[in-house]
């Protein structure tokens, strides 16, 4: 019988740990059952009562570092959507990647004249005669999350905007819905909110199965924070020179020549490219 054990959440919750959580979400990366049941059983006697959360996915990663490169870059990927800051932009950028794969026209960072004031929307996407103003907030920090305040806020802006928008002749489009985007979690109170007031969210995990992380997969549009091959430095030179996401490394090579990548190092950057990008999830 398994000996129960709790651990210590990234919130500061505790709850009890278990072993099928973390093979689901091993097996959420591609990777092998043989190679899950390999990692398991190496963890297996380094976990003990109060451990954190971070410390069993930091066991976890380095572990399928060694034996897939590929599956790893994915079971990085909240991480690497914190390690996208300090600022907002490129988590701004990714959104705006995300909605273009979806068939929108995109628009990183406007000015829009509202009723009362102006107002600088980080996204706007546009799709079958409708815009949609999109507001990002980033998180650097783990624990943090987006409690009512944020959508409150957000959409006193849109109705501002919104009222603009379409009673001004020259726009042929209908601005038809705000929406909130975070790289953490909402509170159930900013839930309750959204729903009444027709507010679309997203975070990590929602909507259900269709949160950021389900979007990211499904389309392959990782951050390039997630790369296993490049150092911390060279991701943020990277993203410096406004490349966000990795598949944008594949007709990137003078920029990671330019950051100082050798030739060797620059195959080996792509060859986990080609990887991760055109081998998706199912």
């Amino acid at each position: 019988m398994e000996k129960l054990v709790y651990i210590k959440k990234e919130n500061n919750k505790i709850e009890l740990f278990s072993f099928e959580k973390l093979k689901n979400s091993l097996r959420a990366t591609g990777a092998s059952e043989e190679e899950i049941e390999t990692i398991v059983e190496i963890i297996q006697p380094k976990i003990y009562d109060g451990i954190s959360s971070n410390e069993v996915y930091k066991k976890a990663f380095a572990l399928l570092k060694k034996h897939n490169s590929v599956s790893a870059s994915r079971y990085s990927l909240k991480r690497a959507l914190f390690d996208l800051g300090p600022t907002g932009f490129p988590f701004e950028n990714l959104v705006g990647a995300l909605l273009k794969e979806k068939g929108y026209k995109t628009q990183v960072s406007s000015i829009l004249n509202g009723e009362c004031i102006t107002h600088e929307i980080d996204v706007l996407a546009e799709k079958d005669g409708n815009v949609y103003a999109i507001e990002c907030k980033f998180h650097s920090d783990t624990k943090a999350t987006s409690n009512v305040k944020v959508p409150l806020y957000i959409n006193s802006r849109f109705l501002d905007i919104q009222e603009q928008w379409n009673k001004n002749p020259n726009y042929k489009t209908h601005l038809k819905q705000g929406w909130l985007v975070t790289n953490t979690r909402f509170t159930k109170d900013a839930i309750d909110y959204a729903e009444c007031v027709g507010l679309t969210l997203l975070s990590w995990d929602y909507p259900k199965n269709n949160g950021l992380k389900t979007n990211i997969d499904s389309m392959a549009l990782y951050p390039v924070t997630t790369l296993t091959t490049l150092t911390n430095r060279e991701k943020h030179q990277l993203i410096d020179s406004n490349i966000i996401l990795v598949k944008e490394l594949i007709n990137a090579t003078d920029k990671m020549k330019n950051i100082g990548l050798s030739d060797s190092k620059i195959k080996h950057v792509l060859s986990e490219v080609k990887k991760l990008c055109f081998n998706k999830l199912a």
